[in-house]
């Protein structure tokens, strides 16, 4: 009976057979289970002969060494997990594979998920990547309570946050200069004779919307300038409340004449928007995004660098695991402001 068939037949209606063992590939190749566990772990004390017994065997029957001993003997499972907000943003795309090229680097395997900016989410997958032992985290938080990762890291699972610092925990985090960058970005409009600019932003309780704003107003009243409340808005990003804010902002007796987006998604709907405007209406965006310099005028915008957050956090997280850092920090990182057009156009009275 062919082999494929004899394994289907343990398990009868499944679409599944069960995995070969290696007590199967010790029966197949006729020899003991410790010449098989040899082979597996690439130890010495087995003649040629019998290892390629042995290997023809783990070929024939699919056999994939099982590394939940190594695991209990060693104390690690070369893996690390990864909590971002959302997979499918592009900002997190770059972040994602800094911490896989870390993580492989040093061997190990990188598991993510997403929390979807539900707190509950966030942490019942970082649970979960804890009881699979993955041997660190990586986590864009989305609520600001992180006490339940107390027992983990006490346990010996290093933790590093990233673009967002932790809630009630004294933990590593690698952040962007959101205030420095937001502030610089507005400067900018102000200095291109802008007076009445408005602030598009995410959710008031994210820590990256709020120092965003902080930046803006503090821009502001660098420059002398009152803040009237109708020019700022913060709450979800998704298109709709988005285009209904900039659309309020840019109607009445005495419009903004200038935009600040608070992050990528905000900007590409501001985009829209200002495509449908009979007059120019100047624009920073805080994010970079994709074709930016292809638009007419090139999108300006404040530009962080997730791939370098992704590698710091990283690196971070194995020098924990390593053994050679004490006492969590804050590493903040520089942001750059990028200049194509839009944020350079003047007041349109």
């Amino acid at each position: 009976m062919p082999e494929t068939s004899r394994r289907a037949d343990r398990l009868p209606g499944s679409r599944y057979g069960t995995r070969p063992t290696m007590k199967d590939v010790a029966a197949r190749a006729g020899v003991g289970l410790k010449t098989v566990s040899r082979v597996v772990n690439g130890e010495p004390g087995v003649t040629p002969d019998t290892e390629r017994r042995v290997q023809e065997a783990i070929d024939a029957l699919g056999f994939r060494r099982n590394d939940s001993a190594r695991v209990l003997r060693k104390g690690r499972t070369a893996s690390i997990g990864l909590v971002l907000e959302d997979l499918a943003d592009p900002f997190y795309g770059p972040l994602s594979r800094a911490v896989e090229e870390v993580a492989r680097a040093h061997g190990a395997l990188l598991i993510n998920g997403s929390s979807a900016e539900d707190p509950d989410r966030e942490q019942e997958l970082a649970l979960a990547l804890c009881a699979r032992r993955v041997d660190g985290l990586v986590v864009i938080p989305a609520g600001d309570d992180h006490r339940y990762l107390e027992p983990e890291i006490r346990a010996g699972v290093a933790t590093v946050f990233v673009d967002r610092p932790a809630g009630k925990i004294d933990a590593d985090v690698v952040l962007s200069d959101n205030y420095g960058g937001a502030r610089d970005g507005v400067a900018h409009l102000i200095a291109h004779g802008h007076r009445r600019i408005g602030f598009i932003g995410d959710m008031p309780r994210i820590h990256t919307a709020a120092e965003r704003l902080r930046g803006y107003l503090a821009a502001m009243e660098d420059a002398g300038i009152d803040v009237d409340g109708a020019w700022t808005s913060l709450g979800m990003t998704d298109p709709e409340r988005v285009r209904r804010a900039a659309e309020e902002m840019l109607s009445g007796p005495a419009p903004v004449t200038a935009i600040f987006a608070g992050n990528n998604r905000v900007t590409v709907t501001v985009i829209r928007v200002l495509a449908e405007q009979h007059r120019p209406v100047a624009l920073v965006g805080f994010d970079d995004i994709e074709l930016a310099d292809l638009l007419h005028p090139g999108l300006t915008v404040v530009a962080q660098d997730s791939a370098l957050l992704g590698r710091t956090a990283a690196e971070r997280l194995f020098r924990q695991l390593d053994g050679t850092l004490l006492a969590p920090e804050r590493i903040e990182l520089p942001t750059r402001l990028v200049t194509r057009g839009s944020g350079e156009l003047p007041p349109a009275e």
